[in-house]
This record gives C-alpha cells, structure tokens and sequence, in this order.
C-alpha cells in the first residue's frame, strides 16, 4: 500500500521530472532498437550484392579418370580446359613466342549464361578469342592467324576473331578442390578461347593429363537473406551435390566464398553502425542519470523525514526500487514503440531488437536507482555550507588529456595501414578490417567529453564577468560568483550540451561524406546520371529528352602502349567536369589544363609511368588494333576515369583523337534533378534496343564491396532525428531542471528586494554560457570526431573523398533547435521568478 501511495504522490506531484527520465531512458532505447530493422535490411542488401558479383556460382571439376553422371542443379553449361605448350604469331615480319598456357571450350550461349566472365574488346565473339594479355603477347587483333603448340600433337593454326578481358580469371582458373595456400598466385596470361566443337576437333587426342571438364553451375538465387545463413544453405547444397557425385567430382563454391566475406562484412557493418549510434546511447543514458540527479536534494530531504517518522532502509529500498521500474518500463515500452513507429515507416518493418529493452532496464537500474538508495537520514540530507570542495580524481590526474594522447597514438598507428579492398584466391572482393582502429574515435568522444567538462567547470571568474556584464551591467560581478559556486552544474549542462552537437556533427557530416562517396563509387563506374553507348543518336537528340539537363560526348577506344592493350578515352578537357582524387601530381583543373594547352596531350596511368620510365613531355607512340601508329606527349597521371575499368587506362584530346583514329562516341547524361532510371527509361524508348544506356542508380547497387551497397539514408533519417531530440533535451531540458533546484535561492533573492530584471540577468547568464559550451565546444568535438571517422573509414571507398560533405541544412536545424530550447527554458524560469517568493517557499 505504501508502494502505491508513494508512486501516486510521484505521479501528481512529480510528473515532469519522473517524465524527463523516462525520455532519457527511451531515447537509449529507441536508437538501438530501430538499428535491428536497419541491419536485416543492410544483411539482405548485401546478401544480393554478394550474388551479383559471382560470375559462375560453382565450377564442379570432373575428376580424372571419372565420369559425372549426376545432373546438375539450375543451369549448367559443360566448359573444357586443355594445357598447351604455347602460342606463335608471325606479325611484321617477326615471330613471337608465347610460354605455355591454356585453352578453353565454350558451349554455345555460355556468354550470356555467364555474363560477368567475359567481356569482348574487339571482334567479334563467334569464333577463337584471345584473352587481352595473350592478344598484346602476340601482337595478335582480329584476323590474325596464331599457331597452337599441341603437346604430342602436330601444331595447329587458328584465326581470331576477337580479343576479350576475364574479369573472373582468377575463379576461372582456379585449382578446385586445393586449399588457399595452393591456389595460383596469379591466373594465366596466355588463354585462348574456342566453340566447343573447335575444342574437340584439337585436343580429342590430346594426353588425358593435359585435359580437364567443369560444369560451370549458376544455382537458384532464392536464399536467405541474412549473408550467414545463405552461406550455409549455398555450402549445404554444395556438399550435398559432391555427396552424390560420389567422388566422381569436387565443387569450387565461388558464391560460397563470396557469401562468406559478406558474413564478415555483415559483423562488421554491425559493429560499425553499433559503434556510431553507441554515443548517442551513452548521451541518453546521461540524460536519464542527470536529470534524477537534479532532483537529488529534494528526494534527499523526502526520505529523511520518511525516516524520522518510522520508515525502515527496506522499506525505502522498495519505494526506490518501484520507482525505478515505473520509469524504466515507461521509458522502455516508449522507446521500443519509437523504434518500432520509425522501422515501419523507413525501413517497411517494425521488427525491433529486443535487446534494446534490457538495455534500457539496465540504464534504469544504473541512473535512476543509486541516487534513490543513496540518502535515507537526516543527517544526510542537511546541505553543507562552505568548506573545500575537492576536483574529481579524474580531473585532477588529467584523464581527459592521457584519453585524447591514445586516441592519437592508435589513430596514427592504425591510419598507416587503413582499410584495403583485398583479393581472396577465388578472386572475390573482400573487406580487411582493423577493428582495433575503431578505439581512436571512441578515446576522442569520451576525452573531448571530460575535456569539455574540466573546461566548464574551471571557467575563470573574468570571463564569466565579461560574458555576464552586457546582461548583468553592475551585477556582473555578483552574477559571476554566483555561477562559479554553481559551476558543478554548469559544468554538467555545458558538457551534455556540447557533446549532443558533436554527436549530431559527426553523425550528419559521416553520413552526408558517405552517401557522396557512393555516388561518386557509382558515377566512377557508370561515368554520368546516364551513359549511352553503341548508338547513331546525335548529342541534340539526346539533348532534346525530357530530364536531360546536360550531354557530354566521350570518345572510346582501345590502343597499344608497347604490348599492353588499353583502354583509350578521348575528352573535352575545357568542359569535363572530374573530381581531384581521379589524379595524381595535381588537382583535375591543372591537370586538364595542361590536356588543353596541348592536342596531343596524353594522360597515363601511374603503372604505365613506371613500366616505360616516362618523363613528363616524353613521346608516346600508341598502336591500334588495326596497326596505325599515333604520337602522343605524356602530360600527367590518372588514377581513376569515369566508365574506365580498374587497371590501366589512357586519356586524350577528344579532337585530336577523333581526328587520327575511328572511335565510339559515349554519351556522358547529368539529369536536371529528374530520377535517372526514369531518363534512362525515355531513352531506351526513344533510341530503340540496340543502344546500350546504364544509370547511376543501377549501378550504384553493382560496385564497391557489400558493405557500400547498404544504402544509409533510412539509417541517416533515424540517427538525425534523434541527434535533433538529443540536443534539445540536453540544452532546454537540462536548464529547466537546474533552474527548478535554484527556485529556493531566486525567492529569497527576491524577499531580499532582488528585481525580476536583476534575476533574469542571472538566468539568462548561464544561458549564455551553456549556449557558448555547446557551440564552441560541440563543433570543435564533432569536427575532430567527423574528420578521424572519415579518415578511418576513406579506404572502404574508391575513390577516397576529397572533403567531408557538411549538410549544413541540417546543422542550421541542430543550431536553431538548440537556441530555440535555451530560450524557451530561460524564458520559463525568468517567468516562474516573477511569482511571489512566499508561495514559492511555502511549496518547498
């Protein structure tokens, strides 16, 4: 009975400060609960990513001397290998000589069953095909004749009709069935791929153990959408199939192995977005734990005279303990309700992490409770007056500068290795990750934390005057004591006030930087908003499409450096627009400008600079696949250009080169804001199917590894939103129930013939002083934290960014939110001082 009497005394009595730790709670709550709808929709993201990028899903290797007779699974198309001694081309006059290597049979159809594992350079694909290394070995184009050094066989002649790029070889010519360890360091230069029935006619004799059979395997696509459990339904099946082959043949599971690195950047993706929303869980936590502190004195002066009048440290425990639970359920149930609201409304599920709510019990238990258990005497509840006040143990031994110091050292240790896109043997992306380096941002936010406290709290007494005499005029000085014997206080507000704007900084300018980086991952690999190729379409038709705001031609071909076939692109250097990253020794503007200054200008590769040691103006002579010579001068470096494929690449005058050689024209499309798949759609419609047109859109779900396919814009709408409530619940709410334990000190203030302005200068002091903290010390905090995140976090992207994306809109909010509840809780207390003092000290 004394339970419910003492929680319906809170309830009337005691409502908004019961309310306000309820918040704080929820708020813990909420965030990492929604995060379980965010991490199953980033799991199937890259669950689909994952099974994109996998050319041929198994590769089941016949064994020697066995014969498969168990049917495969989905599709299938049969593939021969056969080891030759090598090639021979007799070109110009010369012959050319190549070490052993490998020749393939294709079914018909394979290409397309297959699309991922070749690509078509030149010619045509209805006969012979050089693999791009091969061809530049031999010097060998389409028409070319080659000669095929069969072991214990006569040689044979072949002529080509195309050269082809395996963007797969690694996978398609791995060992199946060996470990890692002894998988090829490298797949084979010289390939020749031929029809199935040009395959039999040749190597139907050859010696059996120059010869192996694949049945090259694409499976059903309908698993699980979790990376772990996809994994082991793919493995499953892969072991079921060599099972009943009996022997007979072994299964090489690239989709296995691609599924396994997305498991990995699965947990890492959930200790990523953990990680970025655990400061937000810390504030909140904060929040709650402050805002019972507030009300410590008052709940100190309760249990005393429960005390007096009969009350037993059980019987008090109980009420603590009850009131503990009122609000840590309330918070809890609010919370879980927030997160499920917000899932469903981003995300399309109101799947929650139930974990959240022990979470929220716990923050409960931490920050509600002790401060009820603490005081339960008379004696404990008397205010001391005077005395020395001693600094905490943690100011005083500089924890916050020894915290700052680590987060510097491992920031640096782990910066010099950073993140890299690494190559497993299959040949499937993966992501290497240092989770050590994600201590350097969490030693930053917890000593930029304590930093922002020991700063509060040690204000020197001229500044607070300073900052106090335009609104306290001669009572500057009094107002300035005033606030340093509060400092403590002070201190607590600035600090949580402060650390919400660093949190919304650092969350808003990783998350803006992150979205541009995908764009430009996307735009890297498409060129444009759309591209159009393989089209007799004019730039004003395309200009003419409804959404088409701009059209860039781009020239498309492919040319020799010595022996290396690459890919040539020719560009108007006055009006490309490119990004800095993209080159090397310079920004895009000098470098383009020296493409301009000169027409026969031509940029490189830096793996091209140092095979061919060149100098900066050197001549370079590049042959095209139909033998012209054409002379450039090397004017700088390009590491990466739009639609151009990974490895080497060569950039040239757009006239200069459609002037020497034939080329392809691509169309480089920018939108006028109108959703690029729809532009890409209307051109479709009007250009007919043979032209080949890509969105960014589309290819932003292609490129990059799994984890960069997660699109964080749901994510980003959760996070801002409740750095938005964060900061103003930190900066008005805290102020109101620090104004509210100093009604006391305003009312006698008041009987001592104190004037409504002359309190007003004090409250509106401190105002200052907390909005100063949080400006000041909340940028500082969230730039250096935004800065080392990103710079954690740069090689997860290709290209690193140029620059942190700050969205200042959404700052502008933070800022206007955060001033709005700094003068709405002045302007609330400056009003409660105006009521008569004797009321007030007859209700306390």
């Amino acid at each position: 009975m004394l339970i419910l009497i003492w929680l319906r005394g809170l309830l009337s009595r005691r409502a908004g400060r019961l309310a306000a730790a309820a918040a704080g709670i929820a708020l813990a709550v909420a965030l990492p609960a929604a995060l379980g709808a965010f991490l199953a929709s980033a799991k199937a993201t890259m669950t689909a990513r994952s099974i994109q990028r996998v050319a041929v899903d198994w590769q089941v290797e016949q064994q020697p001397g066995q014969t498969v007779s168990v049917p495969m699974p989905g599709t299938s198309r049969q593939v021969s290998f056969a080891r030759i001694d090598g090639f021979e081309s007799r070109q110009a006059g010369q012959t050319l000589t190549t070490g052993a290597g490998q020749v393939l049979g294709l079914p018909a159809g394979y290409a397309a069953t297959f699309p991922g594992e070749l690509r078509l350079l030149a010619g045509n694909a209805n006969g012979p095909m050089l693999a791009q290394q091969t061809a530049a070995n031999l010097h060998a184009q389409p028409g070319a004749s080659i000669t095929v050094r069969r072991p214990g066989l006569p040689d044979t002649a072949v002529a080509v009709t195309g050269v082809v790029e395996l963007p797969a070889a690694d996978s398609l010519f791995q060992r199946v069935g060996a470990p890692p360890g002894a998988q090829p360091q490298a797949p084979p230069d010289n390939v020749l791929l031929l029809p199935e029935a040009d395959w039999h006619r040749m190597f139907d004799g050859i010696a059996r153990d120059r010869v192996r059979t694949q049945f090259h395997v694409r499976i059903d696509h309908r698993l699980p959408p979790d990376p772990a459990a996809a994994y082991t339904a793919v493995t499953g099946q892969a072991r079921n199939l060599e099972e009943r082959m009996a022997g007979s043949g072994l299964v090489g599971d690239n989709l296995g192995a691609a599924l396994d690195a997305a498991r990995e950047d699965a947990l890492y993706s959930q200790v990523l977005f953990l990680f970025l929303g655990a400061p937000a869980v810390v504030l909140a936590a904060l929040l709650a734990g402050l805002v019972t502190r507030a009300g410590a004195p008052r709940r100190t002066a309760e249990q005393a005279l429960l005390r007096t009048r009969g009350a037993s440290r059980g019987t008090l425990a109980r009420l603590a303990l009850a009131e503990t639970a009122l609000v840590g359920v309330t918070g809890v149930l609010a919370g879980l309700g927030l997160a499920a609201v917000a899932g469903r409304l981003v995300f399309g599920s109101a799947s929650v992490s139930w974990w959240a709510a022990v979470l929220g019990l716990l923050v409960a238990a931490v920050t509600v409770l002790p401060p009820a258990l603490r005081a339960s005497t008379v004696a404990d509840a008397r205010r001391p007056v005077g005395g020395r006040r001693r600094s905490p143990i943690w100011l005083r031994y500089g924890l916050d500068l020894w915290l700052l110091a680590g987060s510097a050292v491992i920031f640096w240790i782990t910066s010099r290795n950073g993140y890299q896109l690494v190559l497993v043997p299959e040949g499937l992306p993966q992501l290497s990750v240092d989770y050590w380096a994600f201590a350097g941002p969490a030693l930053l936010w917890a000593g930029t934390g304590l930093l922002a406290w020991r700063l509060t709290r040690t204000l020197p007494g001229p500044f607070v005057t300073w900052t106090a005499r335009p609104l306290a005029g001669g009572l500057a000085g009094v107002v300035s004591a005033m606030l340093t014997r509060q400092r403590a206080p002070l201190a607590r507000t600035a600090t949580l006030a402060a650390l919400a704007v660093a949190f919304a900084l650092s969350t808003s300018v990783f998350d803006a930087t992150y979205r541009q980086q995908a764009e430009v991952d996307a735009e890297l690999t498409n060129g444009a908003d759309v591209t159009v190729s393989q089209t007799t379409a004019t730039r004003a038709e395309l200009a003419a499409v409804p959404g088409v705001s701009r059209v860039e031609p781009l020239q498309h071909r492919f040319a020799y450096v010595g022996s290396d076939l690459q890919d040539l692109y020719g560009i108007r250097p006055t009006t490309t627009r490119l990004h800095d990253t993209y080159f090397s020794g310079g920004t895009a503007r000098q470098i383009l400008d020296r493409l301009a200054r000169r027409p026969d200008a031509l940029l490189v590769s830096q793996e091209t600079v140092n095979d061919f040691q060149l100098r900066l103006g050197d001549q370079i002579r590049l042959r095209t696949e139909d033998g012209r010579t054409v002379p450039f001068h090397y004017a700088g470096i390009v590491t990466e250009f739009p639609t151009a494929p990974r490895d080497s690449f060569l950039v040239a005058n757009a006239a200069y080169l459609a002037h020497r050689l034939p080329t392809d024209t691509t169309y480089l499309i920018t939108t006028d804001g109108t959703p690029p798949h729809r532009v890409a759609a209307d051109l479709r419609g009007k250009l007919g199917p043979t032209a080949k047109i890509t969105d960014v859109e589309t290819s932003r779900q292609v490129v990059g590894s799994s984890l960069t396919a997660v699109d964080l814009s749901g994510l980003t709408a959760i996070e801002l939103g409740y750095a938005l409530a964060l900061a103003g619940l930190a900066t008005g709410l805290l102020l109101v129930l620090g104004f509210a334990e100093r009604r006391r000190t305003y009312a006698l203030a008041r009987v001592l013939g104190a004037t409504p302005r002359q309190l007003g200068s004090f409250v509106w002091t401190e105002v200052c002083l907390v909005a100063l903290a949080a400006i000041v010390l909340g940028t500082v905090c969230g730039w250096a934290l935004s800065r080392m995140l990103v710079a954690v976090l740069s090689g997860v992207f290709d290209p690193p960014p140029d620059s942190l994306a700050v969205p200042w809109t959404y700052l502008a909010a933070v800022a206007g939110l955060g001033l709005a509840a700094l003068l709405a809780a002045g302007a609330a207390t400056v009003r409660a001082t105006r009521s008569p003092p004797l009321t007030v000290l007859r209700d306390l």
